[in-house]
């Protein structure tokens, strides 16, 4: 059965164009992709992503638990603040990218992708075996908001009088909105400073409708998920299931930096991981530039060869995992794995375009950054 969000019908009266994405029907899009890019490039956007997991974890041991389970040093992490992890199986390859909220000494809040959550889910409630911790599914009890942009510091502050100012990147806060207890973090997975609110779904609608009288006077535009996925894109940020898969490492997708060996205590996947320190992969994830308006797509090869016209029948070098036309850019843009011998910057490379080739140049991650 498809999953619908709290938002749903609020959705629904924007006129918005629905997908299903991870069993959920989400809106793809309200207006047009290209509007609410630019709305979230240029003033504020507001997304619904309500369709993410939310799995709190508490007890005496949740940190050791957190270590145990994820690559990165949980326990590390102070009060008020968030990391960016990974979770891995026992031979490496990851399970899915997330954020850690450490909310208390004994409490923290795990954000899993939709598309992985039963996954996440399982392997937590395992891997808790053992440890005095708490492993709960709050999935369902919460909806989560995203304001996202240039103007989202001032809609945010209007509408919760919070101190943005001493709210931190990758840092939460309890909060309010018109007196309904919410999580306010700044965190984003757009290239733009943003924020993101952990609301109880019941009240979803009521904090939705407040954001978007608050944001109307600065340009605010509801945002749909085409328009998340060319700014992540555009950010260089990885999507699960393109950049990210079991068939990876955290080495493998360049990741490597969030693997800490040094933190205390065994955790799953230490021993085929230590193995890889020092082994350059055989394919790079890069950036890759195209020229015209054909935009290189998931999945379509790479080749060494330039040829000036003629079918793509070269060896392929590597594979896009995502591309678009970059709306802010004006221009292609893909990521690719290719073969570590094609991946320095300025590597002039084709792309097999429906059996057609396309000249695409390798270029350094991200695509875009913000002032």
């Amino acid at each position: 059965m498809t999953k619908l969000s709290p938002l749903n019908d609020v959705h629904s009266g924007l006129g918005a164009l629905f997908t299903d994405f991870a069993g959920w029907k989400m809106p793809v899009r309200y207006s047009s992709e290209l509007a609410e890019h630019r709305a979230v490039r240029g003033t504020a956007g507001l997304f619904d992503l309500s369709h993410m997991a939310e799995i709190e974890v508490t007890g005496p041991q949740a940190a050791a638990m957190l270590d145990y389970s994820f690559v990165g040093n949980l326990s590390g992490v102070k009060v008020g603040r968030a990391r960016y992890t990974m979770i891995c199986d026992a031979d490496g390859g990851v399970l899915d990218d997330l954020v850690v909220y450490r909310l208390a000494d004994e409490k923290f809040l795990v954000v899993a992708n939709a598309g992985n959550a039963a996954v996440v889910d399982a392997a937590l409630s395992e891997r808790v075996a053992g440890f005095d911790a708490t492993v709960t599914n709050r999935s369902d009890e919460v909806a989560l908001i995203a304001v996202q942009g240039p103007k989202s510091a001032e809609i945010v502050a209007e509408v919760t009088g919070a101190k943005l100012d001493e709210l931190k990147y990758y840092a939460s806060v309890p909060s309010a909105v018109s007196g309904v207890e919410i999580l306010l973090a700044r965190t984003g997975y757009t290239g733009e400073d943003g924020f993101e609110l952990y609301v109880p779904a019941a009240e979803a609608p009521g904090v939705w409708q407040v954001l978007t009288e608050a944001g109307e006077p600065h340009g605010l535009l509801p945002a749909g998920l085409a328009c998340r996925d060319t700014l992540r894109l555009e950010a260089g940020m990885p999507l699960y299931g393109n950049e990210l898969s079991t068939a990876l490492t955290p080495f493998d997708a360049g990741f490597g930096r969030v693997v800490k060996f040094e933190k205390p205590g065994d955790f799953v996947g230490r021993v085929a991981l230590s193995g890889r320190t020092d082994i350059e992969p055989a394919r790079v994830l890069v950036g890759l530039r195209g020229t015209g308006r054909r935009a290189p797509r998931h999945g379509y090869r790479l080749l060494a060869e330039v040829p000036e016209t003629g079918p793509a029948d070269g060896t392929a070098i590597g594979e896009v995992t995502s591309g678009a036309l970059s709306p802010t850019l004006g221009y292609p843009i893909a990521m690719a794995y290719v073969d570590r011998a094609h991946s320095e910057p300025g590597t002039a490379l084709s792309v097999d375009v429906r059996g057609k080739v396309e000249p695409v140049e390798v270029v350094a991650l991200p695509f875009y950054k913000r002032s």
